[in-house]
């Protein structure tokens, strides 16, 4: 069974069959998780940010959002975020599969392992290879499509100013809130993470600084268009796992 954790415009994205809130070594998440039926396939959604959007990006419980999720049976999580863009060539209304995120998060809780156990995965290659290629065959007949990007990640709930924005230029392509530490916790568990980022607006480098108005109204025109992403990737995903994400715990403890 594969996860989905989505944001705002997703939360019917699938025919339930049953909700289960589960507690965890970490808290609860952040809402119920839905099993259900999408187009034929079983699937598990979370939704990031709680059923009524009320928990802000920073405060976000990932660690038992992820544990909740394995411990139900998910390997494979699909994350779904809004992302402003770092490039003139990534459009609002692009979609964007990365492949390298930078962490400028401040305050979070980005691992499992406070101690006593020691671990040090490797995070050379943080997304599934695997699952990227499927999603960017799929997305491309639905848009444009990038399948390579650097997601900086930033701890929110602001958006940067203009000098951070033009400093962010230099390394990544996108940016956003929510890709850390949710990423580094699924590699943690051995599980394969992928990501449809969703390119809501210039960011502030540009001459019209960022509203949240506007990545709403971006976000409502992509919802129809990320679904029949998902539904398509459902149709070609191979369950069966030849990547190597599931052996990330090999060597890594001390």
């Amino acid at each position: 069974m594969i996860g989905i954790i989505g944001g705002s415009g997703l939360y019917n994205l699938i025919t339930i069959e049953e909700s289960k809130m589960i507690d965890t070594p970490f808290g609860i998440p952040s809402a119920e998780i839905e099993i259900g039926d999408f187009n034929g396939k079983k699937v598990a959604f979370l939704p990031r940010h709680g059923k009524k959007h009320n928990i802000p990006p920073h405060m976000v419980n990932y660690r038992a959002n992820i544990w909740a999720l394995h411990s139900i049976g998910c390997d494979e999580i699909l994350g779904i975020n809004a992302v402003g863009s770092l490039k003139e060539e990534l459009k609002p209304g692009d979609v964007v599969i990365p492949d390298q995120y930078i962490d400028f998060t401040k305050n979070r809780k980005l691992t499992f392992y406070d101690g006593p156990e020691v671990i040090h995965i490797s995070s050379a290659d943080p997304f599934c290879p695997r699952i990227n290629k499927e999603l960017s065959s799929v997305s491309k007949k639905h848009g444009d499509t990038h399948d390579q990007g650097t997601y900086v990640v930033i701890e929110g709930p602001r958006f940067s100013t203009r000098a951070e924005s033009k400093m962010f230029r230099q390394f990544g392509d996108i940016i956003g809130m929510t890709l850390v530490p949710e990423i580094n916790l699924a590699d943690e568990l051995g599980m394969c993470y992928s990501l449809i980022a969703n390119v809501t607006d210039y960011d502030v480098w540009s001459d019209k600084p960022v509203e949240a108005s506007e990545v709403i109204k971006i976000l409502k025109e992509n919802e129809e268009k990320t679904q029949k992403i998902i539904a398509d990737f459902l149709k070609i995903h191979s369950e069966q796992r030849t990547c190597e994400c599931k052996n990330r715990l090999e060597n890594a403890r001390l």
